[in-house]
């Protein structure tokens, strides 16, 4: 093992100062993008309870809650830029292509947990000028919470949803990326499936009324809740299984 890092890390570089040097880069390469989607989120419910709030003549629903799809499919497009975007600069300057999947892994992870950290926090911050204003914080969608003050259950739902949407995303650019355009989409359904799995396993937000229409019911959270991690852990190596031989041209055709 100590010859294989030897021969493959120049000088005193150990492989775990190589993985954060890696988790800097991409951390830099996704930040505007994260940054820039929470500051417009904020710009974008603060403008839309105003409209609400002098039109309408009041509020009596959580404006935060109804969006609640973007976190999801913002991920997603998180997930499919990843590659594409970063894989060839970093494996031209020398970072593995194991490293490379294994720092994806992390920082998609880390991305969940912030942007769901992001959602916890507005929903507070709403919940203290609701109850300061004398307004109703009513949900407007389906959630694993009923009350804004279940913090748990709201990092819970968001984290789940967006790391299995984030997961989906990632094998759906690296299946462009390294199959091309027709075997690409035609693996799309299989890239998908961990955010189909989140869906129906959490049944929470705008699908979770259709679903209930059809008779389906969420299942236990001691089930939904592993259930969802072992998915998306599951997708997150099949991501990694997929780089490890990948070409550095993007596939044609």
């Amino acid at each position: 093992m100590s010859a294989t890092v030897s021969a493959t890390l120049p000088g005193s570089v150990t492989a775990g100062s190589r993985l954060r040097g890696v988790l800097r880069a991409i951390i830099v390469g996704l930040r505007q993008m994260i940054v820039g989607y929470c500051l417009v989120m904020v710009a974008v419910f603060l403008l839309g309870g105003l409209t609400v709030q002098f039109i309408g003549g009041g509020i009596n629903h959580s404006m935060w809650d109804y969006g609640t799809q973007s976190p999801k499919y913002f991920s997603a497009a998180i997930g499919i830029t990843l590659t594409p975007a970063l894989f060839n600069l970093l494996i031209a300057h020398g970072v593995t292509r194991r490293m490379f999947a294994v720092a994806s892994s992390i920082v998609l992870v880390g991305a969940a947990a912030s942007i769901a950290v992001f959602w916890v926090i507005v929903y507070q911050v709403e919940h203290v000028i609701y109850a300061a204003s004398g307004l109703t914080q009513t949900l407007a969608n389906p959630h694993l919470f009923t009350r804004t003050s279940q913090v748990g259950l709201i990092f819970t739902e968001f984290f789940l949803l967006i790391i299995s949407h984030e997961v989906a995303g990632w094998l759906v650019g690296i299946g462009f990326y390294r199959f091309g355009f027709w075997k690409g989409l035609a693996l799309l359904p299989l890239g998908l499936l961990p955010a189909i799995a989140a869906e129906l396993l959490l049944v929470a937000q705008w699908l979770a009324q259709a679903l209930a229409n059809t008779g389906y019911h969420r299942p236990p959270l001691a089930v939904a809740v592993p259930g969802v991690v072992a998915v998306s852990a599951l997708g997150l190596y099949f991501g990694y299984l997929l780089i490890r031989p990948m070409g550095l041209k993007p596939a044609k055709g």
